[in-house]
């Protein structure tokens, strides 16, 4: 910004100095070159009038002579008269004899023989002087006795334009150097105010606790924004930590009751009637529901609070843990979990964002798949854009989860992400926070998330994280078959 003000400014500054000193070059140039042919006109009258008078008198070989090297001698250049048919009468300078005989077809000396005055005069390309070449007839009343050609040296006249033109051109520099530093000033005055706003504000979008933005410093529309987000940024943050502290103090409080009353249930079991004891059952169901419901808020609370710098994080390794983690659980339930796909080497996430994506992921997909069902865990490289031909390698991960449950419609796609929203024929026991905080842990990462149906009908489960180390081909690897512990509770 502080660039583009200061290039705005030079920018009106150097067309102004240009209409301002070319105008004025020019006026100079034509004043000077004016002033220099009207001299060299009067010096021409003057001759032509005193050889006039010689030539009258008849003494025209003793008197023009001298006259005419006198002349020469005072405007440093040359000076010639000749006669009514063209033939030299004075010079100042040696003519030949072939210059001698073609002085009556020289244009100048033909006009003036033809009583008429003439001057020649070139112009360089910033109007300065060249040549100039000024003829005067020479008459007595109505006779034409001759002529007087004076060429003038215009070397004085064109460095004294040239000059000029040199002097405007610096003064235009000091001009223009002048004002950079006023420009430089002003621009940094009215820019510094802008960027800290908007590196607070970058900071603000990043998670940062907002840092108040000075309110003293540049003009007054910048200062009331300055003072205007410090009290949006302020009451954004009061807001975004009561919410957390309500999510998080709620979830807690709610902790201890509902184990509490699953204990009770528990004991309740033995002293109820066999009619009851599917009353009983569903209450614990729903206890249990609603502990994983308490589990999925407190996740979300941390991981809003806590929503660090993306890190590289080994994508492989963490499938082959968590696929190796819930393959009993699957197996438990007659579903089979394969692990297939390229190696991805490292992508971009936030701490432990990987494995509770995989873990939600996956327990939806158990949820949803049918006894002797496939679910499968997948790693592609995302495809290269097309707008960038250049790109030799595609620089996103995609971490697919595909199972052959009933699938969703493109609206119920679109709300899964929504909190607390589940499918109107989803199994039981969801809680409707997995999708969500796997989308909140995908743009956290700074990826996405997607739901998009599956070849067989059900769902693909798509997160799309950018790649640390460039994806590399591989042979499709199915799943690890061994089983290591327990599957995580999942909090879907």
């Amino acid at each position: 910004m502080r660039r583009r003000l200061l290039l705005s400014y030079l920018s009106l500054a150097a067309l102004v100095l240009l209409c301002l000193e070319i105008p004025l070059g020019f006026v100079y140039s034509r004043g000077e070159r004016e002033r220099v042919v009207t001299a060299a006109k009067e010096e021409a009258d003057s001759v032509s009038a005193y050889a006039s008078l010689s030539i009258s008198a008849g003494r025209a070989e003793r008197e023009l002579r001298p006259r005419v090297l006198m002349c020469a001698e005072r405007i440093g250049g040359k000076v010639l008269v000749v006669d009514g048919l063209g033939r030299p009468l004075a010079t100042s300078h040696d003519l030949s004899a072939q210059e001698a005989r073609e002085l009556a077809s020289r244009p100048e000396i033909a006009a003036a023989l033809g009583g008429r005055s003439t001057a020649d005069v070139r112009t360089s390309t910033i109007g300065g002087v060249r040549s100039l070449s000024v003829a005067a007839p020479v008459t007595h009343g109505a006779e034409l006795q001759g002529a007087v050609r004076i060429i003038v040296p215009t070397e004085a006249v064109s460095a004294r334009i040239h000059r000029i033109w040199l002097l405007l051109a610096l003064a235009g520099l000091a001009v223009l150097t002048a004002l950079a530093a006023v420009a430089f000033g002003l621009a940094r005055w009215i820019s510094r105010p802008i960027l800290q706003v908007e590196r607070a504000a970058r900071r603000l979008a990043e998670g940062s606790l907002a840092t108040p933005v000075p309110t003293t410093e540049g003009p007054p529309e910048i200062r009331s924004l300055a003072a205007t987000f410090n009290q949006t940024a302020a009451r954004l943050e009061h807001l975004l930590a009561s919410q957390r502290a309500f999510a998080g103090e709620a979830s807690h409080q709610l902790k201890t009751p509902l184990a509490a009353l699953r204990l009770r249930l528990d004991n309740l079991e033995p002293d109820i009637a066999g009619h009851a004891r599917g009353s009983l059952t569903a209450a614990m169901t729903e206890t249990d529901r609603l502990a994983r419901m308490v589990e999925g808020l407190l996740a979300m609370a941390r991981m809003e609070e806590s929503a660090g710098t993306r890190e590289p994080v080994g994508l492989d390794r963490v499938c082959a843990e968590r696929t190796r983690a819930w393959a009993p659980l699957f197996e438990q339930h007659g579903v089979r979990l394969v692990r297939h796909g390229e190696f991805a080497g490292q992508v971009f996430a936030v701490p432990g964002a990987i494995e509770q994506i995989v873990d939600n992921l996956l327990s939806n997909a158990l949820r949803a798949s049918p006894v002797a069902g496939t679910v499968v865990l997948e790693i592609r490289a995302a495809p290269a854009d097309r707008r960038h031909h250049r790109a030799p390698r595609p620089t996103w991960v995609e971490l697919h989860v595909i199972d052959q449950g009933p699938g969703m419609t493109a609206e119920q796609r679109h709300r899964a992400f929504d909190r607390f929203w589940r499918a109107p024929d989803a199994p039981k026991g969801g809680t409707g926070l997995g999708l969500s905080l796997v989308q909140r842990l995908t743009h956290a990462s700074g990826g996405d998330a997607a739901l998009r149906p599956a070849p067989d009908g059900g769902l693909d489960a798509v997160v799309r994280l950018q790649a640390a180390t460039p994806p590399r081909p591989s042979a499709t690897r199915p799943a690890s078959p061994a089983h290591r512990g327990s599957p995580e509770p999942a909090h879907s």
